[in-house]
């Protein structure tokens, strides 16, 4: 805020003056990741687990392990969806996967943080200044790969049973990302 920033009295440009107020709103959608059956369903011999079998009318939100069926040799026949309104379904081994990639939405970003400093003036060259800023401000939780005030690297994790509608932690993004809850920080900095 520019009030009296270039004042010739010392009190009203340091008191009253060069305050700076920031607010910077992110939103971004949820990134697309693949769900995946967690084994190799179509027999190929990879070690990467093969994608899942989409039922079209399923709940969009509600994964399904399967039970193999069997004939009265012992052989699997044909796998049965543990629960038939899943959208997402478990490929058993011997089963070619429909499910395409990058077909589930994870949470996107709905974030505002906001800064607020005060400079004080002593030379031409020579100053102080205090701030504190607020990531999140509003503290909702957002639980989204990554970090949502940061470009910095993150670890990423090494197990995906998130994407695996028979896990328990399928799409239950609350028990795989950190919440993103709001930090802040106070700044001091001398300028000579």
């Amino acid at each position: 805020m520019p009030l009296f920033a270039n004042s010739s009295h010392w009190v009203a440009k340091n008191l009253i003056g060069n305050w700076r107020f920031v607010g910077t709103y992110t939103a971004e959608t949820g990134e697309l990741v693949t769900v995946q059956s967690g084994i190799d369903s179509n027999l190929n011999g990879d070690s990467a687990g093969d994608r899942a079998v989409v039922n079209p009318t399923g709940n969009a939100n509600v994964g399904s392990d399967v039970t193999a069926l069997k004939n009265s040799g012992g052989q699997i026949v044909a796998y049965l969806a543990n629960n038939p309104n899943a959208r997402y379904i478990k490929a058993g081994a011997g089963v070619f996967p429909n499910a395409g990639r990058n077909t589930l939405q994870v949470p996107g970003i709905n974030n505002f943080d906001l800064s607020l400093g005060k400079r004080f003036n002593f030379t031409e060259h020579r100053s102080i200044e205090f701030r504190g800023d607020a990531s999140n401000v509003f503290n909702h939780p957002q639980f989204t790969p990554g970090f949502i005030n940061s470009v910095k690297a993150i670890g990423y994790t090494t197990t995906r049973t998130f994407l695996e509608p028979q896990n328990g932690t399928f799409q239950q993004w609350n028990q795989v990302f950190a919440s993103n809850s709001r930090t802040m920080q106070l700044a001091f900095r001398f300028v000579f």
